[in-house]
């Protein structure tokens, strides 16, 4: 009995100082953002030398129609909205330097302020760049192209299903358009170059598209337990789902060849990602920008040549929106994994699958995760009640344990001999209450990931809470899961050991403290699950009670 309960005051005990520890690392990282905001305050001006290194020097400086000096000087970014996508376009390259999601907000209370997703400003360089490489290459170590467009301000219509927006430049007798391409109620992005050789040469030149960022984290509002990554990751031919940490690629940098594939950006909730033909084969890089805090993630297509007289189109794909798991399905294998379950993936997607049906019928996220919670349940009915049955014997057990503590206490071997005697006499299977459960756990943590990844939660109403993924605002959930987690612990056998017994009384009070923090989705379902394994273990505890009177 006595290695029983050590072990698991141990586990709970190491469960703790976990979480401690992740919690000290994130009020680390929060000073290291501070400390990165004003590194970049003072760095702002970085240089555009981030081009694939494929490109060689002497590639020529293109002209650039149309653009006059005054054109050049302003820096006028390209405003594109849509329903679903606010986009801002540098003239210099092309590139995406902004995107904000109109449908999801910044904070609950701020619903006129979109989520910024993609962010250039000047505490921040998150860029989605994109360009030609090669011989003919409009992008080099020396500059970017300039390109000029027919206005700066680009609006979806009402009842239209797409937006185009062209972007012009010519080099030497071929005109190159570079065209995005919005769709209503997505946050996919086409991104091709039509490319009009006018010229009496052969054209060549490679796509790339890459993603530039600093190495800022997100906050969040997770507090204790898990934090969700931050990070590069992508497809490669030995793994499906392949992710970097900043310190990853400040120790190395990665290159892989992958047919079609594609490379993101991931963070909590959100992703931005590049996706390249699919039937080609593309080379895949991360690195880090010199000794600078600057990430590039990023592809290089195969060479494409456009003959004389010819007109050729090729491009990319760019996502920059929530991990919603139908929509990134959709655009590219794998490219769904980015909703990162942790190793539990494998069962944390049925999960989700079945809470997001649940859903769909009920139309409340709150009573979607109990009726989750209660399913489950009801699966590991019969498993849980064998625990608890366990659990019960082992409780008329404890006088007994007591008097042995008593009578044996200072004579160890003793002890475990007499304690084995009692259980065989009782028939009491001292691991009959901990297996079930351990069986369980799994699930249970799968359930928590996905609750934790579900963007589906974010700013979601329940009850009084305006948000589940963020903290019960006056704390009467983690109140409620304390106060049956107190109930629970009442009805399991109490450790002979006085200092054990303290401990386990302890462990409410623990607990309830650590879940202040947490998102409110995730404490609703351990209360929830909290309040079933209570009402069952009681049920059976009594059943057993009674059963024990009417035989004596």
């Amino acid at each position: 009995m006595d290695w029983q309960k050590n072990l698991l005051i141990a586990a709970m005990v190491a469960v703790i100082i976990l979480l401690v520890i992740r919690w000290e690392e994130f009020q680390e990282r929060q000073a290291l953002n501070t400390a990165a905001v004003a590194e970049s305050q003072v760095s702002s001006a970085r240089s555009d030398n981030d081009v694939p290194a494929v490109v060689t020097n002497d590639v020529p400086q293109p002209d650039v129609p149309g653009a006059t000096p005054a054109q050049q000087a302003t820096g006028q970014l390209i405003e594109v909205a849509t329903d679903s996508l606010l986009v801002s376009i540098d003239p210099r390259g092309g590139d995406i330097v902004n995107v904000a999601l109109p449908k999801h907000f910044a904070e609950v209370d701020t619903p006129d302020q979109p989520f910024v997703l993609v962010d250039n400003s000047g505490t921040k360089t998150y860029t989605a760049q994109s360009g030609l490489v090669g011989p003919n290459g409009t992008d080099s170590a020396d500059g970017r192209p300039l390109f000029v467009s027919t206005d700066y301000n680009f609006q979806m219509a009402d009842g239209a299903g797409s937006l185009q927006v062209d972007l012009t430049t010519e080099q030497d007798g071929v005109v190159i358009t570079k065209r995005f391409t919005f769709y209503r109620g997505e946050y996919r992005v086409e991104v091709n170059y039509l490319i009009n050789n006018a010229s009496s040469s052969t054209w060549q030149a490679a796509l790339y598209g890459q993603i530039k960022r600093d190495s800022h984290k997100p906050n969040t509002a997770n507090g204790f337990g898990m934090q969700p990554f931050v990070g590069a990751a992508l497809t490669t031919e030995d793994e499906r789902y392949k992710k970097f940490s900043f310190d990853d690629l400040e120790d190395k940098s990665f290159k892989a060849t992958v047919e079609g594939g594609w490379i993101s950006m991931v963070q909590h909730y959100f992703i931005s990602a590049w996706i390249p033909a699919q039937e080609s084969k593309n080379q895949y890089y991360l690195r880090q920008q010199g000794n600078q805090d600057i990430f590039l993630m990023g592809f290089t297509s195969p060479l494409m040549s456009v003959a004389a007289g010819e007109t050729k189109t090729f491009g990319a794909e760019f996502y920059a929106g929530p991990k919603d798991t139908e929509a990134l399905e959709a655009i590219a294998p794998y490219l769904d994994l980015t909703v990162d379950y942790g190793w539990l993936w494998w069962m944390a997607k049925p999960l989700f699958s079945v809470l997001k049906y649940i859903h769909e019928l009920i139309g409340n996220w709150g009573i979607s995760i109990i009726a989750l919670t209660i399913i489950i349940k009801a699966i590991f009915f019969k498993l849980s009640a064998t625990s608890y049955r366990s659990m019960a014997r082992m409780r008329k057990l404890a006088p007994k344990m007591k008097d042995l503590k008593e009578r044996y206490g200072d004579d160890r071997q003793k002890m475990s001999q007499e304690t084995m005697k009692l259980y065989r006499d009782e028939k009491v299977n001292p691991l009959g209450g901990c297996l079930p459960m351990l069986i369980q756990m799994p699930v249970f943590l799968a359930l928590y990931w996905v609750l934790m990844e579900s963007v589906e939660l974010r700013h979601t109403p329940f009850l009084w809470m305006a948000d589940l993924s963020v903290k019960d605002p006056i704390f009467i959930l983690p109140l409620l899961m304390g106060f049956t987690m107190w109930l629970t612990m009442r009805l399991n056998p109490e450790p002979p050991d006085p200092m054990q017994a303290k401990i386990m009384k302890m462990m409410p009070v623990v607990f309830t403290f650590m879940f202040l923090w947490f998102p409110a989705g995730l404490v609703l379902y351990w209360v929830t699950n909290n309040t079933l394994s209570f009402l069952q273990q009681m049920i059976i505890t009594r059943q057993i009670e009674k059963s024990e009177s009417a035989s004596a």
